[in-house]
Order: C-alpha cells, then sequence, then structure tokens
C-alpha cells in the first residue's frame, strides 16, 4: 500500500509539471512547451537517477570520509549494512553544527550516508547507531532514490514558478479582457504550483519517515534508543538550524529548520511525538518496553 502510495504522488508531481507546459501552451496558443516540459521531466528523472546523490551531496558540501579518518563511524554503518544484507555504502561528513543525517543515492548498490559534524558531538554511541539504523532502513527499501526524485522536480517547479512571477511582473497586465484572464490564471498557476509540489512531498515524505523509523528500530533492536536520539535532534535543530533547501528538507531525519518562511509551515516529517508513539508500537512488538 505504501508502495502504491508513493508511486501515485511521485506520478501526481510529475503530473502537474507537465500541467503547467499545459496551460502555457493554451495561454500562449502555442504547442511546444507541453512537448520541452515533457521532455524536461524525462531528463530531469534521468538525471535524478544516475546524478541525485552527487547533487545533493555537493549540495551540502559533504566530503567523503576514509575509515582512517572516522573508524567508529565506518564500524557502525559496516555492522548494519552486514545486518541489512545491503552493500556497504559510502560515508560522508558535512561541515555544519547543526544536527543531522540522511541518506541518498539510487540504489543499494550505489548509496551513500551523511552525517552533520554537529550529529556527532550531541549522539552518544547507541543513538548515532540508531540514526544511522534509520538511514540504512531507507536505502534498503529504496527511498533514497524517491526523496532525490522528488526534490528535484519539485525544485523544478518552483523554479518555473518563480519565472511565471517574474514574467508577469514586467510584461502581465494588459487592457483586453482576454488577456486579463490569462495573466489572473498565470498568477493563481505561479502561487498554487509550488504551494502543490510541497504538499506532495510532505504526503511522501511523512509516509516513508515512519517506515524508516520502523526498519531501523528493528535493524538495532533499539527502538528507545531512536527515540532518544530523535527528541536530542529536535531540541538541537532550533538553536542551531541548518540552512537547507525547502524542496530537500525532507531527505533529513528530521526537518532541518523551523518556520521562517510560508514553506516551513508544513512539516516535512511527522511529529516527533507521533514518531516516537510509533516506536513505542514496534518496542512492545519486539519486547523492548520503554
Amino acid at each position: 500500500m505504501n508502495r502504491f502510495k508513493t508511486a501515485f504522488l511521485l506520478t501526481l508531481l510529475t503530473g502537474l509539471l507537465i500541467f503547467i507546459g499545459h496551460y502555457l501552451d493554451l495561454h500562449f496558443k502555442s504547442k511546444s512547451f507541453i512537448f520541452v516540459f515533457f521532455g524536461l521531466t524525462i531528463v530531469m528523472n534521468l538525471v535524478s537517477y544516475w546524478f541525485s546523490d552527487k547533487i545533493i551531496l555537493a549540495l551540502y558540501g559533504a566530503k567523503k570520509v576514509s575509515e582512517s579518518e572516522a573508524p567508529e563511524l565506518h564500524r557502525i554503518v559496516s555492522n548494519l549494512a552486514q545486518k541489512a544484507g545491503i552493500p556497504k555504502p559510502a560515508i560522508y561528513m558535512i561541515p555544519t553544527e547543526s544536527p543531522n543525517a540522511f541518506a541518498t543515492g539510487r540504489s543499494p548498490q550505489h548509496a551513500a550516508v551523511a552525517v552533520t559534524h554537529g550529529i556527532m558531538r550531541i549522539l552518544n554511541s547507541d543513538e548515532v547507531e540508531c540514526v544511522l539504523g534509520h538511514e540504512l532502513s531507507h536505502v534498503s527499501q529504496r527511498d533514497t532514490l524517491i526523496a532525490t526524485v522528488v526534490a528535484i522536480i519539485a525544485g523544478m517547479i518552483i523554479m518555473l514558478a518563480r519565472i511565471l512571477q517574474y514574467s508577469l511582473i514586467f510584461f502581465g497586465g494588459s487592457r483586453n479582457s482576454d488577456r486579463d484572464s490569462g495573466t489572473l490564471g498565470m498568477l493563481f498557476l505561479a502561487i498554487f504550483a509550488p504551494f502543490a509540489a510541497i504538499l506532495i512531498q510532505l504526503a511522501i515524505s511523512r509516509t516513508r519517515e515512519f517506515k524508516a523509523d520502523e526498519g531501523g528500530a528493528r535493524l538495532t533492536r533499539n527502538p528507545a534508543g531512536l527515540a532518544s536520539a530523535l527528541q536530542k535532534l529536535e531540541q538541537a535543530v532550533i538553536r542551531m538550524p541548518l540552512n537547507a533547501s525547502p524542496t530537500t528538507a525532507h531527505l533529513f531525519i528530521v526537518q532541518p529548520f523551523k518556520g521562517k518562511s510560508i514553506l516551513e509551515w508544513f512539516s516535512t516529517h511527522p511529529s516527533t511525538a507521533s514518531r516516537i508513539e510509533n516506536l513505542r508500537k514496534v518496542g512492545r512488538d519486539i519486547g523492548q518496553i520503554f
């Protein structure tokens, strides 16, 4: 059911991009926008498939670390990957004190996990293991590809909406009633499209986060440790938010910022309280009551 829901929402997101092209064809009496946008969608999905991990890692300045540079981190990831039955992902460090982590890559064979300097400072070894268990659960469930494809398509929709906004500022407005109605339609699209893209991201992200929490808790056999880590991270992010793009916020284990704009009014993650309650249910199921 979760896979069907995710596929449906991803199709809806792609359809929104194509709809923008169709509307522009109607508005400008053209037949090219929809084909251009459809082509861009295919290209962006191919780019996302092959290069999404590199794009996201570069966006946050992540640096690959060797086993000699981070032996404890490598030991934890290696053990968890063996338990999960997947290849050991590459390990990256993000140079920021804001505590967070994410996983990326098109498949378990081409995956990477990234942690910030900050998360290594505020969590103990057991909590770090639980966070990495959550991220490797994303990898084994192939959430990493879905998340990065969603991020890139949503980012493209927001970019196109901004282009529409600027075109209305400099070229909008007319005494012709048909032109005026078209301008109003473009204004509505410029406002609605990014809003819809973000809402679809939220639906996909929340669905996958609960599953990754459960998978990570079962992998580490320590749901209490993950609950403790989530509580610490939520409090620390308020003090030290990460300068993250709203379109990639759903990649992180906790939302990396707190309300600074309209795009941040809606959380990319379930509430920490609901996640902990879900972890308590997992704990009862595996005999680890907390």
